[in-house]
C-alpha cells in the first residue's frame, strides 16, 4: 500500500500543475476524496485488510499524505480566488460620491452573531479550526455516516424535515455532519468547530424552535479521555460566561458517540429556582457530548484502533439565553426591533 499511496501523490501532483480553474480543482478533489471512487477514499477502505502490525505505520503515511494534498488543493485554490479577485478589481469600480447612510440608519450585530464571534475567537485559542457545512445535507452524512442507519429509531427523535420529491436530501438536524467531513479531509490529529443553523420540524415554545443554531465540537488524537472532555466544557462557559458556573454530567445516548452524556448547567435566569427557560427543574441541558464512536471514525476514514476522540454538540441559542438573562427563544427571530435594541 506504501507504494500505492507514494504513486497516487506523484499523480496528484502531476494533474495540480495542469489545474487552471476553480471548477478543475473541485473536479481533482473529487477525483482524490470522492466518497464512492476517490482513489484516495479507494485506498482508505482497503485499511481493514492490512495486516495488524502494519495498520500503525500505515495509518501515518495515509495521515501525511492526505495532508500534504489537503495543503497544495488550499495553496492552489488560493492562487486562483486571488487571481480572480486582481481581473474583478482591473474590471469593476467604486463610485466614491455615493452618500453614506445617516448615523441612525446603521444596524447593529444581532446577540447570536455576537456570541458566535466570541465562541469562534474562544476555540481559535484553544487550537481549534472553525470550519462550515452545508444546511442541505445527504441523508448519509446527515443519519449514516454517523453510526444511524434508516432503520434506527434514532432517527425519529430528529423530526427532521425532507426534501419534496428528492428523499437522499434533508435539511440538517445538526451540525454533526461535519465531523465526518472534517475527518475525511484534515485527519488526525484534528481538533475542530462548526457554528451554524440546523432545522427540527417541531413545535416552538420558550425554549424551542424550528430553526436554530449549535456549535459542534470535535477533537480526534491518540489516547482522548473523558476526562479531555470536562477540561474542554469547563474552559469553554467559563470563558464565553465570564463566571464560574455549575454543571453535572447525566448519561446519555447518541449513536455517534459512545459512551454519551448530557452536560446540565445550573440555570442563570432564574439561579436554578426554576423557570420557563429551564421548564421548572434548575436546570438548563447545554450540550449532548461523548467519545467519538469506533464506526464514525471509520466513516470518517481513520483507523479506530489507532485514533480516538470526543464530540460535543452545545445549543448556541441556550447559551445567548443565559448569557443574556432571556427568557423566550423566540425573541431571536422575531425581528422585534425592541428587543434587538437592547443589545
Amino acid at each position: 500500500m506504501k507504494e500505492q499511496l507514494s504513486s497516487l501523490k506523484k499523480e496528484f501532483e502531476a494533474q495540480l500543475k495542469h489545474v487552471s480553474s476553480l471548477l478543475q480543482l473541485e473536479a481533482l478533489e473529487q477525483t482524490i476524496f470522492g466518497r464512492k471512487a476517490g482513489a484516495f477514499t479507494t485506498l482508505a477502505k482497503q485499511m481493514k485488510d492490512v495486516a495488524t502490525e502494519q495498520k500503525k505505520a500505515i495509518g501515518e503515511m495515509m495521515n501525511t499524505v492526505r495532508l500534504k494534498i489537503v495543503k497544495e488543493l488550499e495553496e492552489k485554490r488560493e492562487a486562483l480566488q486571488r487571481e480572480e479577485m486582481k481581473k474583478i478589481a482591473e474590471t469593476e469600480s467604486i463610485d466614491v460620491t455615493e452618500p453614506h447612510l445617516p448615523k441612525e440608519a446603521h444596524g447593529h450585530m444581532h446577540p447570536m452573531s455576537q456570541v458566535e464571534i466570541e465562541l469562534s475567537e474562544l476555540f481559535r485559542s484553544m487550537g481549534f479550526m472553525v470550519l462550515d457545512g452545508p444546511e442541505l445535507e445527504s441523508d448519509y452524512f446527515n443519519f449514516e455516516a454517523l453510526n444511524i442507519p434508516p432503520s434506527h429509531p434514532a432517527r425519529d427523535s430528529h423530526d427532521t424535515f425532507f426534501i419534496k420529491d428528492h428523499p437522499e436530501w434533508v435539511m440538517r438536524t445538526h451540525t454533526s455532519p461535519v465531523q465526518v467531513r472534517a475527518m475525511r479531509q484534515y485527519g488526525a490529529p484534528l481538533r475542530a468547530v462548526v457554528p451554524g443553523r440546523v432545522f427540527r420540524n417541531e413545535s416552538t415554545d420558550a425554549s424551542h424552535e424550528h430553526t436554530f443554531t449549535q456549535l459542534e465540537g470535535l477533537v480526534v488524537d491518540t489516547d482522548i479521555s473523558i476526562a479531555d472532555i470536562i477540561g474542554v466544557m469547563k474552559g469553554l462557559l467559563t470563558g464565553i460566561l465570564k463566571r464560574e458556573v455549575e454543571v453535572r454530567l447525566r448519561p446519555g445516548y447518541f449513536p455517534f458517540v459512545e459512551p454519551g452524556f448530557e452536560l446540565d448547567m445550573k440555570c442563570l435566569v432564574c439561579d436554578g429556582k426554576g423557570c420557563n427557560v429551564c421548564k421548572h427543574t434548575g436546570w438548563v441541558e447545554m450540550m449532548p457530548c461523548g467519545l467519538v464512536h469506533p464506526e464514525v471514525l471509520k466513516a470518517g476514514g481513520l483507523d479506530p484502533d489507532v485514533y480516538s476522540g470526543f464530540a460535543f454538540g452545545l445549543g448556541s441559542m441556550r447559551l445567548v439565553m443565559q448569557k443574556y438573562g432571556i427568557e423566550d427563544i423566540r425573541h431571536f427571530q422575531s425581528g422585534d426591533l425592541r428587543f434587538l435594541k437592547q443589545f
